[in-house]
Protein backbone atom coordinates (compact mmCIF):
# COMPACT_ATOMS: atom_id res chain seq x y z
CA UNK A 1 0.00 0.00 0.00
CA UNK A 2 3.08 2.06 0.93
CA UNK A 3 4.08 1.77 -2.05
CA UNK A 4 1.32 2.49 -4.34
CA UNK A 5 0.94 6.12 -2.32
CA UNK A 6 4.62 7.24 -3.05
CA UNK A 7 4.01 5.84 -6.80
CA UNK A 8 1.17 8.45 -6.60
CA UNK A 9 2.94 11.17 -4.93
CA UNK A 10 5.52 10.62 -7.43
CA UNK A 11 3.29 10.95 -10.47
CA UNK A 12 1.33 14.06 -8.87
CA UNK A 13 4.68 15.91 -7.94
CA UNK A 14 5.60 15.22 -11.71
CA UNK A 15 2.22 16.50 -12.81
CA UNK A 16 2.15 19.41 -11.28
CA UNK A 17 6.36 20.19 -12.81
CA UNK A 18 5.15 19.26 -16.17
CA UNK A 19 2.45 22.02 -15.81
CA UNK A 20 4.62 24.32 -14.07
CA UNK A 21 7.05 23.95 -16.90
CA UNK A 22 5.44 24.26 -19.49
CA UNK A 23 3.80 27.50 -18.59
CA UNK A 24 7.35 29.26 -17.55
CA UNK A 25 10.35 27.79 -19.41
CA UNK A 26 11.45 29.65 -21.99
CA UNK A 27 13.32 27.94 -24.90
CA UNK A 28 12.44 24.39 -25.76
CA UNK A 29 12.10 21.78 -22.88
CA UNK A 30 11.43 17.82 -22.73
CA UNK A 31 10.29 15.04 -20.58
CA UNK A 32 13.25 12.27 -20.66
CA UNK A 33 12.47 8.94 -20.80
CA UNK A 34 14.40 6.16 -20.87
CA UNK A 35 13.53 2.51 -23.37
CA UNK A 36 16.22 -0.16 -22.82
CA UNK A 37 19.66 1.72 -22.88
CA UNK A 38 18.49 4.82 -25.01
CA UNK A 39 17.15 7.91 -23.59
CA UNK A 40 14.53 9.79 -25.31
CA UNK A 41 13.60 13.43 -25.21
CA UNK A 42 9.56 14.35 -26.22
CA UNK A 43 8.90 18.17 -26.22
CA UNK A 44 6.40 19.16 -22.91
CA UNK A 45 4.44 20.59 -25.34
CA UNK A 46 2.96 17.50 -26.89
CA UNK A 47 3.18 15.34 -24.08
CA UNK A 48 0.41 14.13 -22.06
CA UNK A 49 -0.60 12.50 -19.18
CA UNK A 50 2.13 9.96 -17.32
CA UNK A 51 0.30 6.85 -15.70
CA UNK A 52 1.52 3.76 -14.03
CA UNK A 53 1.20 0.47 -15.67
CA UNK A 54 -2.16 -0.61 -16.22
CA UNK A 55 -3.87 -4.00 -17.08
CA UNK A 56 -4.01 -4.31 -20.92
CA UNK A 57 -5.69 -6.41 -22.94
CA UNK A 58 -4.58 -7.86 -25.91
CA UNK A 59 -5.75 -7.17 -29.63
CA UNK A 60 -5.59 -10.30 -31.88
CA UNK A 61 -3.39 -9.63 -35.21
CA UNK A 62 -1.77 -6.14 -33.58
CA UNK A 63 1.61 -5.71 -34.35
CA UNK A 64 4.02 -7.12 -31.64
CA UNK A 65 4.35 -3.55 -30.74
CA UNK A 66 0.92 -2.58 -30.43
CA UNK A 67 0.35 -4.37 -26.73
CA UNK A 68 -3.06 -3.65 -26.84
CA UNK A 69 -5.62 -1.19 -24.64
CA UNK A 70 -5.72 -0.30 -21.15
CA UNK A 71 -8.63 1.79 -19.54
CA UNK A 72 -7.03 4.85 -18.03
CA UNK A 73 -8.83 7.42 -15.80
CA UNK A 74 -12.00 5.86 -17.56
CA UNK A 75 -10.67 6.10 -21.75
CA UNK A 76 -9.16 3.39 -23.81
CA UNK A 77 -6.21 3.96 -24.79
CA UNK A 78 -3.97 1.91 -27.09
CA UNK A 79 -0.55 0.63 -25.66
CA UNK A 80 2.53 1.23 -28.03
CA UNK A 81 5.86 -0.52 -26.76
CA UNK A 82 8.18 2.19 -27.64
CA UNK A 83 11.22 0.04 -27.84
CA UNK A 84 9.38 -2.86 -29.74
CA UNK A 85 8.11 0.19 -32.28
CA UNK A 86 11.81 1.46 -32.25
CA UNK A 87 13.34 -2.02 -33.10
CA UNK A 88 15.34 -1.54 -30.05
CA UNK A 89 14.05 -4.25 -27.84
CA UNK A 90 10.87 -5.03 -26.19
CA UNK A 91 9.07 -5.06 -22.87
CA UNK A 92 10.49 -7.25 -20.79
CA UNK A 93 8.49 -9.03 -17.55
CA UNK A 94 9.75 -7.21 -13.95
CA UNK A 95 10.69 -4.00 -15.18
CA UNK A 96 9.11 -2.48 -11.84
CA UNK A 97 9.98 1.33 -12.92
CA UNK A 98 7.72 1.16 -16.32
CA UNK A 99 5.33 3.69 -16.87
CA UNK A 100 2.83 5.15 -19.91
CA UNK A 101 3.07 8.47 -21.15
CA UNK A 102 -0.26 9.96 -22.59
CA UNK A 103 0.03 12.15 -26.00
CA UNK A 104 -1.01 15.97 -25.22
CA UNK A 105 -4.99 16.50 -26.28
CA UNK A 106 -4.15 18.42 -29.03
CA UNK A 107 -2.84 15.54 -30.83
CA UNK A 108 -6.41 13.62 -30.37
CA UNK A 109 -4.39 10.30 -29.87
CA UNK A 110 -6.13 7.95 -27.66
CA UNK A 111 -2.58 6.02 -27.00
CA UNK A 112 -0.15 5.52 -24.34
CA UNK A 113 3.69 4.84 -24.86
CA UNK A 114 4.65 2.32 -22.56
CA UNK A 115 8.76 3.57 -21.49
CA UNK A 116 10.93 1.41 -19.05
CA UNK A 117 11.66 5.03 -16.97
CA UNK A 118 11.02 8.41 -16.32
CA UNK A 119 13.86 10.23 -16.26
CA UNK A 120 12.57 13.61 -15.51
CA UNK A 121 11.99 16.97 -17.08
CA UNK A 122 15.18 18.20 -19.22
CA UNK A 123 15.79 22.03 -20.55
CA UNK A 124 17.98 23.57 -23.32
CA UNK A 125 20.19 25.05 -21.24
CA UNK A 126 21.14 21.76 -19.48
CA UNK A 127 22.07 19.97 -23.05
CA UNK A 128 24.14 21.23 -25.93
CA UNK A 129 23.37 19.82 -29.45
CA UNK A 130 25.05 17.16 -30.91
CA UNK A 131 26.02 17.36 -34.62
CA UNK A 132 23.92 15.19 -37.33
CA UNK A 133 25.90 12.66 -37.62
CA UNK A 134 23.94 10.80 -39.98
CA UNK A 135 22.48 11.46 -43.54
CA UNK A 136 18.83 13.19 -42.86
CA UNK A 137 16.84 10.26 -45.01
CA UNK A 138 17.73 7.48 -42.74
CA UNK A 139 16.59 8.78 -39.88
CA UNK A 140 12.25 8.53 -39.49
CA UNK A 141 10.22 12.16 -39.51
CA UNK A 142 9.43 11.97 -36.04
CA UNK A 143 13.43 11.83 -34.72
CA UNK A 144 14.71 15.30 -33.95
CA UNK A 145 17.70 16.34 -32.98
CA UNK A 146 20.43 14.75 -30.55
CA UNK A 147 21.27 16.23 -27.70
CA UNK A 148 24.40 15.59 -24.80
CA UNK A 149 23.47 15.75 -21.44
CA UNK A 150 26.34 17.01 -18.85
CA UNK A 151 27.21 13.56 -17.82
CA UNK A 152 27.85 12.57 -21.68
CA UNK A 153 24.69 10.96 -22.09
CA UNK A 154 22.84 11.01 -25.87
CA UNK A 155 19.18 12.07 -25.98
CA UNK A 156 17.55 11.45 -28.98
CA UNK A 157 14.36 14.30 -29.40
CA UNK A 158 11.00 12.50 -30.13
CA UNK A 159 8.56 14.41 -31.93
CA UNK A 160 5.24 12.87 -30.66
CA UNK A 161 3.15 15.17 -32.76
CA UNK A 162 5.22 13.79 -36.13
CA UNK A 163 5.01 10.10 -34.64
CA UNK A 164 1.17 9.90 -34.20
CA UNK A 165 1.52 11.15 -38.38
CA UNK A 166 3.86 8.20 -39.15
CA UNK A 167 2.60 5.29 -41.45
CA UNK A 168 3.97 2.58 -38.96
CA UNK A 169 2.58 3.94 -36.32
CA UNK A 170 -1.09 4.12 -37.32
CA UNK A 171 -0.68 0.56 -39.13
CA UNK A 172 -1.35 -1.19 -35.88
CA UNK A 173 -2.51 -4.43 -37.97
CA UNK A 174 -0.39 -7.27 -39.21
Amino acid sequence: MADKEALRALQSRLAQRLQEARSTVRGRAWLAVECGRHGFLFPLQEAGEIFSMSPVTAVSHAQAWFLGVANLRGHLHGVVDLAGFLGIGALSEGRDQAMLVGFNTSLDVNAVLLVDRLAGLRGEDQLSAEPADRPATSAPAFAGSRWRDASGRIWQEISLAGLVKHPAFLKIVR
